[in-house]
């Protein structure tokens, strides 16, 4: 049975939460990003780290690209809450756990996190379990995106203001899409208050990664088919920016995944260093 089935979280999904807690139990501080909650949530049992995807040295590549883009959404979210945005819409939220980690922002902002209903359902349930909760700021959102449902009139059913900027984040989502799926989602992120900030992760072709790197994302590959989410999409870096613009958002920049190894990464003394193979564009409306 899938996870689609029983609700439960993808196990793409779970794994970044691992990933994340990987990094505050095996790398050395400074950290990063520190992000134990994702573990709590996804309880995988005692010998979690004894997962062949969790093996320290050979997945330390992985595990610092997925706390650098972290890292770098929640920087983000936190220059647009200090610049007065108050709308914070994660797509495909998974395990994110900003609203649980970081009160001192979050209670500036209005959550809406969007993912499938099964998910969502679970992960209400977890956060209550827990002793989380699920405060009025944060709004689990199930859309149901097979079904062609509009996510944008799914926010604005829970609370969402169209004429107020937003800042909304996609990480981990468009190489399972196809890129009319992708196109869509940034149709709809166009349609947002001006002023609004889009940040969303992109895989790159094989043959613009680092020779280094092409057997790990191989590798990727052939987990995510397995599991049942193969990879679909991958873009150039110039090919996502004229998809978000042929979406109508004129302004739009591609930040390479090196830089934020160099933000983030530069002045460790442990060779940790984020694996080539994801960027990011960002995208102001």
């Amino acid at each position: 049975m899938t996870d689609q089935q029983t609700g439960a979280p993808d196990s793409t999904a779970v794994r970044v939460a691992l990933w994340r807690a990987m990094h505050v139990q095996v790398d050395a501080p400074p950290h990063v990003f520190e992000d134990e909650t994702g573990l709590r949530l996804a309880a995988p049992g005692d010998d979690w780290r004894r997962r062949p995807d969790m093996d320290p040295r050979a997945t330390s590549g992985f595990r610092a690209a997925v706390v650098a883009r972290a890292r770098f959404i929640e920087d983000l979210v936190t220059e647009q809450a200090d610049r007065g945005v108050d709308q914070y819409v994660v797509l495909g939220a998974g395990l994110d756990t900003f609203a649980q980690r970081r009160p001192d922002i979050a209670s500036r902002l209005r959550i809406f996190e969007v993912d499938r209903p099964g998910p969502q359902a679970w992960k209400r349930r977890r956060l209550i379990e827990l002793g989380y909760g699920v405060p009025d700021r944060l709004r689990l959102v199930p859309v149901d995106f097979e079904a062609g449902e509009s996510w944008t009139e799914q926010l604005v059913a829970v609370g969402f203001d169209p004429d107020r900027p937003a800042v909304a984040v996609s990480t981990g989502v468009t190489m399972y899409l196809t890129r009319e799926a992708t196109a869509a989602t940034l149709r709809q992120i166009a349609s947002l208050a001006p002023g609004s900030t889009l940040a969303m992760t992109f895989l790159l072709p094989p043959e613009l990664l680092d020779d280094a790197d092409r057997t790990g994302l191989r590798e990727s590959e052939k987990g995510a088919r397995a599991s049942g989410t193969p990879f679909v999409s991958f873009y150039t870096p110039r090919d996502m920016l004229a998809l978000a613009r042929g979406a109508g958002i004129a302004d739009v920049r591609h930040v390479p995944g090196a830089l934020l190894a160099e933000r983030y990464f530069a002045d460790r003394t442990d060779g940790l260093r984020p694996s080539s193979g994801e960027d990011l564009l960002v995208a102001t409306t």
